[in-house]
């Protein structure tokens, strides 16, 4: 009887699949955020970082990390999105209002304003935080532990 009972517990399991992480619930690979990245809006932005804020970019969302940053060049104020709040880790570089920062992404639109999809920001010449492969976009925190590591070793030189 316990047999019967555990193999139909399995086979649920199995039928269930693998859990989303609610913490990062709307920022999943291949959903509705992650297809508005495109690679080939690549670009990148210098300057200062003016606020670090709370975000849900689409309804539904999971809280995320964003950061609106003073362009260096012309002084427009340019919205940054990082990533997942549970991912996104400001404290391993020491990020915070008012540091110089290089952020690297590809342009996107919400709710009509255009917004830097984030693959890395760099703070100085050695700092950076990566949250996305650079060349595809495919965002970290859908990546396993093993995938990251390999990427980070990838990306020494970079």
């Amino acid at each position: 009887m316990l047999t019967v009972v555990v193999l139909a517990l399995l086979a649920g399991l199995a039928q269930a699949g693998p859990k989303t992480n609610p913490n990062i619930r709307g920022w999943e690979r291949g959903g509705a955020y992650d297809k508005l990245f495109d690679p080939k809006e690549a670009d990148a932005i210098k300057g200062r970082v003016v606020k670090i804020y709370d975000i849900v970019p689409l309804p539904g969302m999971a809280t995320g990390v964003a950061l609106q940053v003073e362009d260096k060049k012309d002084k427009t104020l340019e919205i940054v999105h990082l990533g997942p709040k549970e991912f996104v880790d400001l404290a391993s570089i020491g990020l915070k209002e008012g540091d110089q920062v290089k952020a690297a992404g590809a342009w996107a639109e919400f709710d009509g304003q255009d917004v830097l999809m984030a693959v890395k920001v760099k703070k100085g010449d050695d700092v950076q935080l990566k949250v996305r492969r650079t060349k595809d976009g495919f965002p970290f925190w859908s990546m396993t532990p093993e995938e990251r590591q390999r990427e980070a070793g990838m990306d020494a030189g970079d």
